[in-house]
């Protein structure tokens, strides 16, 4: 019994010393966090990013708040780190980044409500369970490039068969509604910048001096397992044939064009292109797409009177902005395309 009692005990302070370690750390702010001399990259980004006074156990998960998986991780760290088996860096895996895009949620509400209302909120089983879409192109590694840019590891230790025979089947069921593109697919945390201030009395700042792109943004490379911030993303040269198309210097479109891209011939209209050419060339993708919902209700009002040089309503010609069946796609569509016989003068609008 005497030996019970102890292996009871021992098991019982084991249990107790997980969170009371957590609590510890918790205690100390951020700063705990870097006493660990492989945490120290990770610290110092935080402090000099926008999310620097919001404490670490807000993001990555606390004592009270996190799960049997939260805590036993934290153990396998502590014992890794003794024994001196860490690994350079340390990276995030597939479930920390799922249960992280929980607590985004928590302070920024209306993005993650405009992002859970948009395509970008997709499951993996909508994507890799479309047998549509695996007959006619068989799931392979590049999918992940966009398609599960958090996943660890390869098409086929997340789908079964990965071939264009099926049935398929997720090999791990877990994943089958969660998110394939989460927030930290486009925003890193600790990426340095400013606060976001609000502007107090007066008039805002001249247009020029406004911040065109918060420095969160950028784009989670799964192979190097890091976010590339999108003043490094380049904008394609893109051709229309052998004409140079003009694309609009938006930054962020840099990385939209890392999924929504051509083929390598850099021509419109290839692979997942969509360019705007003919009578919205030079337009940015946020001219017409909201940041989060990609809606595109009030586009044409964006730019548009409500009459054309035709003198008609713009929302209601052939396009498919007003029907989607519409021979006349609004990326690509000419003045040409309605009048093949020539385009007429522009009318004169009524006053």
């Amino acid at each position: 019994m005497k030996i019970l009692s102890l292996l009871i005990l021992l098991v019982l302070a084991g249990c107790l010393a997980v969170p009371a370690i957590s609590f510890f750390y918790e205690s100390g702010g951020g700063a705990a966090c870097s006493r660990c001399h492989e945490m120290g990259h990770q610290y110092e980004q935080w402090l000099s990013s926008s999310h620097r006074n919001i404490p670490c156990t807000s993001c990555h998960g606390e004592a009270l708040s996190g799960s049997f998986r939260f805590h036993l991780t934290n153990v396998l760290r502590v014992r890794d780190h003794l024994l001196g088996n860490v690994p350079e860096p340390l990276r995030l895996r597939t479930a920390d980044f799922l249960e992280m895009q929980a607590r985004c949620a928590g302070c920024h509400r209306q993005e993650f409500a405009q992002w859970s209302a948009g395509p970008h909120s997709v499951s993996y089983e909508r994507l890799f369970l479309n047998a549509e879409h695996n007959r006619k192109e068989p799931p392979v590694d590049d999918c992940l490039r966009c398609h599960g840019m958090h996943f660890e590891g390869g098409i086929r230790d997340l789908l079964e068969p990965a071939s264009a025979r099926g049935p398929w089947r997720l090999r791990q069921e877990e994943l089958a509604g969660q998110p394939a593109i989460p927030c930290t697919t486009c925003h890193s945390m600790h990426r340095p910048g400013r606060l976001l201030a609000r502007w107090q009395t007066g008039s805002p700042p001249a247009a020029r001096f406004q911040e065109p792109v918060r420095p969160s943004v950028g784009l989670f490379d799964r192979r190097s397992r890091q976010a590339v911030p999108v003043s490094l993303l380049p904008l394609p040269r893109m051709q229309d044939r052998n004409r140079p198309v003009a694309i609009s210097p938006d930054p962020r479109q840099a990385l939209c064009y890392q999924c929504h891209a051509p083929l390598s011939a850099g021509q419109v209209r290839s692979g997942d292109d969509r360019t705007p050419t003919g009578v919205h060339e030079g337009l940015s993708c946020f001219s017409c797409h909201d940041k989060h919902r990609q809606t595109t209700r009030a586009s044409c009002a964006t730019c548009h009177p409500r009459l054309s040089n035709c003198n008609r309503p713009v929302e209601t010609m052939d396009t498919t902005f007003a029907d989607p069946g519409s021979r006349n796609n609004i990326h690509f569509v000419k003045c040409q395309d309605c009048h093949p016989q020539g385009v007429p003068t522009p009318k004169k609008k009524e006053s």
